[in-house]
């Protein structure tokens, strides 16, 4: 089934003017003072949350002199 008229230009537009994409919000990790994503390991230190610091050797997170 069709539409019965045609949507206005303006109308459309009001409609997309909460398309708009949001920046993302960043923190601070505590051990290395970087900024990084929530829920993310920090790349330097791997810190994730409070007891628990992850290592991957291939992706170079929380391994020393990477």
């Amino acid at each position: 089934m069709l539409p019965a008229q045609r949507q206005s230009h303006g109308r459309s537009r009001r409609r997309r003017a909460h398309d708009f994409l949001v920046p993302k919000q960043l923190g601070v990790d505590p051990l290395s003072g970087l900024p990084r994503a929530h829920h993310r390991a920090c790349a330097e230190s791997g810190y994730v949350r409070p007891g628990l610091k992850i290592q991957v050797r291939k992706l170079k997170i929380g391994v020393q002199g990477a």
